[in-house]
């Protein structure tokens, strides 16, 4: 079964199962960032699409949190397989609609579906716990679903957030409602697909349109009592807010600006490769809140590194990401184009000496395209070494002194990762405490294992993700006391 032109060009809103037109009259082209043609035609759900989704969400969520959890776990295996049948689609799709390189993005397919089948393994962990013996009493506590979740994701890694990030709590026993990037949208319907003959009608709906409309509705909606959001730290802000006034239960997996430390110690040529796989270039062009884009270099080995860091960059291949060479594809959007490219335009203002890249290729005529950029001499109060910029573009900072490095590589809003390289572990390992992030890095890559709890700190993020304690959060804890006399 394959997603056919048609159904590209106009995909209605899924909701109670099946596929139904918006109640609205609006409705936004996506392109495709590589050709900038359009690839389809979506719906901006209305406000009374969003009351049928939360309706039928409400209707289907008691039988399927009622159910035993063998068999919650069974219809989600049954719904992992389905989509594993598919990924090679579920990949092209993303290609399309993000950009992001196909090898990429098979990975991508084949880790959100990772992460769905690591949860239903842990379906039976949804329990709570007995106090303390009293001679007359039994006190013990239980878990509940909330009922139905707000879930929204961003424009990085479509596929994989789709699936990955509803996974946790429909195990839990919630109805779903996801909300995609109106960026990048495909993939999550075509996931829906699958979803209509894999899973009861209404615990999941998926509605697409914009943040500030849609996105804004399904947060501040008083029968929507759990919601999760992942994206940029501003977006984040509104979130808060919007859930504020109904005391909702809301984790938020937002930016970084995340630092790469180098110690003298390393292997430089070692270090420089790690620091540009860091920064994710070859799995989304550097549109990641996990990218390392503060290269904290010590002064003794600065050249050196930075030698090896533009021979690595060099070689990478920036292009169609259709094909197998290309490791850059463009950026997911126009808006996040200029973006990108008002801040390396920022970056030369401000006096940081661009080395390589600093705007689209020569050899691209079309498309979002932004070359690999790197910047040396940057100092911490520039705006490319302050802001979250969610491209490829890697600003490289001296140090001598490691009690003014933590100074300044903690002195950010921001506190998602960090990446230490030193061949000394116990330095090391005090770097690794001294840094201010949900994660710690230390001679790695970033790639992190399944089921390590992944979050910010500060203006990062509430909440963990990825793990036995996200699948816990979209659960209530209640408290029983029996008296026995």
């Amino acid at each position: 079964m394959t997603a056919s032109s048609e159904a590209l060009r106009t995909r209605p809103l899924f909701i109670g199962g099946q596929f139904r037109p918006s109640t609205g009259e609006r409705s936004y082209d996506t392109l495709d960032p590589t050709t900038e043609d359009v690839l389809a035609t979506l719906p901006e759900a209305s406000a009374d699409d969003l009351a049928a989704a939360v309706e039928a969400g409400r209707a289907a969520q008691p039988a399927w949190a009622g159910a035993p959890w063998q068999q919650r776990a069974k219809a989600l295996r049954r719904f992992a397989d389905a989509l594993a049948e598919r990924s090679d689609e579920f990949a092209a799709l993303d290609v399309a609609d993000s950009g992001n390189p196909i090898g990429a993005m098979r990975d991508d397919a084949a880790g959100g579906i990772q992460e769905l089948r690591f949860y239903t393994g842990l379906a039976s962990e949804v329990k709570g716990h007995t106090q303390p013996a009293v001679e007359s009493a039994l006190s013990f506590t239980e878990r509940a679903a909330y009922g139905v979740v707000g879930r929204l994701i961003p424009y990085n890694h479509p596929f994989k957030a789709a699936v990955g990030k509803i996974a946790a709590p429909l195990v839990a026993g919630n109805a779903v409602i996801l909300k995609p990037s109106e960026h990048c949208s495909l993939s999550a319907l075509e996931m829906a697909a699958v979803a209509a003959e894999t899973l009861p009608a209404g615990v999941l709906s998926v509605l697409t349109g914009s943040g500030a409309d849609i996105g804004a509705a399904l947060v501040g909606h008083p029968d929507v009592p759990r919601i999760a959001f992942t994206g940029s730290v501003p977006t984040g802000r509104a979130v808060l807010r919007g859930a504020a006034e109904h005391i909702k239960h809301v984790t938020v997996e937002l930016g970084g600006k995340n630092p790469f430390l180098v110690f003298p110690d390393v292997d430089v040529a070692k270090a420089a490769r790690a620091a540009v796989r860091g920064m994710n270039l070859a799995r989304s062009s550097g549109q990641s809140c996990q990218s390392t884009s503060r290269i904290f270099v010590h002064r003794d080995v600065h050249d050196a590194f930075v030698d090896e860091l533009l021979a690595v960059v060099a070689a990478l291949r920036v292009g169609d990401p259709r094909d197998e060479s290309v490791d850059l594809g463009p950026m997911s959007f126009r808006a996040h184009y200029d973006r990108v490219l008002a801040a390396i335009e920022a970056g030369r203002r401000d006096g940081a000496r661009l080395l390589c890249g600093g705007g689209r290729p020569d050899t691209l005529e079309r498309g979002f395209f932004v070359a690999p950029t790197v910047f040396d001499d940057v100092q911490d109060e520039m705006t490319i070494a302050t802001d979250e910029i969610s491209g490829p573009v890697m600003s490289i900072l001296t140090w001598d002194d490691p009690d003014d490095l933590f100074r300044r590589v903690n002195n950010t809003q921001y506190g998602l990762t960090a990446n230490v390289w030193a061949n000394d572990i116990s330095q090391a390992l005090r770097a690794a405490r001294r840094v201010e992030a949900g994660y710690v890095f230390v001679n790695s890559q970033g790639k992190r294992p399944l089921g390590a709890p992944f979050g910010g700190w500060k203006a990062s993020g509430l909440g963990k993700g990825s793990s036995y304690e996200e699948l816990l959060s979209y659960t209530r804890e209640k408290a029983v006391t029996v008296e026995l006399g």
